[in-house]
């Protein structure tokens, strides 16, 4: 594999000198970005998947419900319809995507919607009247111009230290990174060092305006079904199977292992649709665990009591307190 990908280099710097083409003419207004009165916060990354944009989405609408009316807009990445669906929290992932309707799930109050076109998402949006946009995987869709840009990279996989598709990772030449106010570096060790973060920091060559935070992945001590709950350690005396349809599952991984549990993993890509075929294989399995966002595509293909899925969020290393009030701050200007 990564013989051929070295072999792709050629095709890798054709497509990093389209995107940044591109880039240079929406930067010289050339190709045009609409702005919105409203505030429109973007969460993206420049490196394909696997940076914790859902968790983050949570943390901002956690932080951000009890006072405002927040929406959030999706593409809805490889779900089987089109055009723009507010949801009502009825839907398969199948029809609206799996990130959205987890969403949808977990804060029912949250205006959520899919569009591949974001210009005509925000424009429906808008018809519900919220007072806050969150735009979830949108840092390259130039066609808006967001408010405030978030750009989130993870410590094990700095954009820096990648390359662009199809031989790397990236979407676009690191120079993106510029567009972002407040950049995240995201799955760090919860016991990072200041000294390991100025390193991070001076890797990343930050500008004079952007600000920089670190976070990791904090798991709940619960694991959840449609109807009950119990301990994670609950599983210490049990073999069980992890199912994984994501674009990272190390961490979770790891951090199963840390704990000493005894189980088989199952995995599967990113947003993968599961078969009948690998539903019924899977249905053999007496206890199988799973993450939140493969549970919205599973749940109705098993007995209650049989899938559980272990919940994430976002948590800062420090600095906490100073993100949210950059949050509001960008908020209460607009």
């Amino acid at each position: 594999m990564k013989i051929l990908r070295k072999m792709l280099i050629p095709f890798a710097l054709l497509y990093g000198f389209v995107t940044w083409s591109r880039n240079l003419l929406y930067n010289a207004g050339i190709l045009k970005s609409k702005s919105y009165d409203l505030p429109v916060i973007c969460v993206g990354n420049l490196n394909a998947g696997g940076t914790g944009k859902s968790p983050m989405i949570e943390y901002l609408l956690k932080f951000l419900l009890p006072d405002y009316r927040v929406a959030t807009l999706s593409r809805g990445y490889k779900r089987n319809t089109k055009g723009y669906k507010l949801l009502s929290g009825n839907e398969t992932a199948a029809q609206v995507g799996d990130e959205p309707l987890q969403f949808k799930r977990k804060f029912n109050k949250v205006m959520v919607a899919v569009d591949a076109d974001r210009q005509n998402g925000i424009s429906k949006l808008q018809k519900e009247n919220p007072e806050i946009i969150l735009l979830d995987d949108a840092f390259q869709h130039r066609k808006v111009k967001a408010g405030l840009n978030i750009l989130l990279t993870a410590y094990n996989d700095l954009y820096v230290n990648d390359f662009m598709l199809p031989t790397g990772y990236l979407r676009e030449p690191t120079v993106g990174a510029e567009r972002a106010k407040i950049i995240v570096v995201t799955k760090c060790p919860p016991k990072l060092t200041k000294r390991e973060m100025e390193t991070v920091r001076a890797k990343l060559r930050l500008q004079n305006y952007q600000e920089l935070y670190f976070s990791f992945i904090d798991y709940d001590d619960e694991i959840i079904s449609e109807k009950m709950k119990m301990k994670l350690s609950s599983l210490k005396d049990k073999k069980f199977t992890l199912v994984t349809g994501i674009a990272n599952p190390k961490p979770l991984v790891k951090y199963l292992n840390k704990k000493g549990f005894d189980f088989d993993h199952r995995l599967f890509k990113d947003h993968h649709n599961f078969t009948e075929a690998e539903i019924a294989q899977l249905n053999k399995e007496e206890l199988l665990l799973t993450t939140e966002k493969d549970y919205v595509r599973l749940h109705k293909s098993f007995k209650p009591g049989q899938l559980f899925y272990l919940p994430v969020k976002t948590a800062f290393l420090s600095r906490e307190e100073e993100f949210k009030r950059e949050i509001l701050k960008f908020v209460h200007k607009k």
